[in-house]
């Protein structure tokens, strides 16, 4: 029969047995066969889905429908319970679920990716615009000029901006990205130098290892 297909039970195993067999133990703990045959009973029919368990002990995702069945005169006289494997279509339900969020997480990094195409696009404009008056600045003045190093560290920051900038237009260009080893006692010198005297008020301690 479909019951002994699905559950794996022959009716001489199963007939005369409570229903809530059927339940995992999380669920029988909770009560909720007994809460199923109230509704029923209170409503005249219940549907469910949840998981059920077979004889082997796999478990399978249900649809239960439970009718109560009543004479006459009204009482109650019993159950009539049909479930069904929905397994396949719970599967099916999950993996569009997935794929929804998959799309809806490609949008975000979509728009993510042409926020950042903006800034990234109207910030190199105002960083070519300072690099253009450093240049200016550098050509008209001598080397030994007490002014000369800061400029030209001021320079060595805006190329480092721009190539910050054009790794913010290849992400929201989907572009591929070249590494290569770093100096990070470098960087963090000519960030100190740069932006050390800034404010009076701060003092930058620096140790290196």
């Amino acid at each position: 029969t479909g019951a002994q297909r699905i559950k794996g039970y022959r009716p001489d195993e199963i007939i005369g047995k409570h229903f809530s067999d059927f339940y995992t133990a999380e669920d029988r703990e909770k009560g909720v066969p007994q809460q199923a045959l109230k509704t029923a009973a209170d409503e005249g029919r219940v549907e469910k889905e949840g998981w059920r368990v077979r004889k082997d002990g796999s478990r399978f995702w249900a649809s239960v429908v439970i009718d109560a069945i009543k004479d006459n005169a009204g009482t109650l006289i019993g159950f009539a319970k049909i479930t069904r494997d929905i397994s396949e279509k719970k599967k099916a339900e999950q993996a569009l679920e997935e794929a929804r969020d998959a799309l809806f997480q490609a949008q975000k990094l979509e728009t993510v990716g042409r926020l950042a195409g903006g800034i990234a696009h109207d910030f190199n404009n105002l960083l070519m615009g300072i690099q253009g008056y450093v240049s200016l600045m550098l050509w008209r003045m001598d080397k030994d000029h007490p002014d000369y190093e800061k400029l030209r560290k001021i320079e060595e920051q805006v190329m480092s901006g721009a190539g910050l900038t054009r790794q913010l237009l290849g992400f929201a260009r989907r572009g591929k990205y070249e590494t290569k080893p770093a100096n990070l006692n470098e960087i963090i010198e000519r960030t100190v130098n740069m932006f050390g005297r800034t404010r009076k008020e701060i003092v930058i301690h620096t140790q290196y290892t």
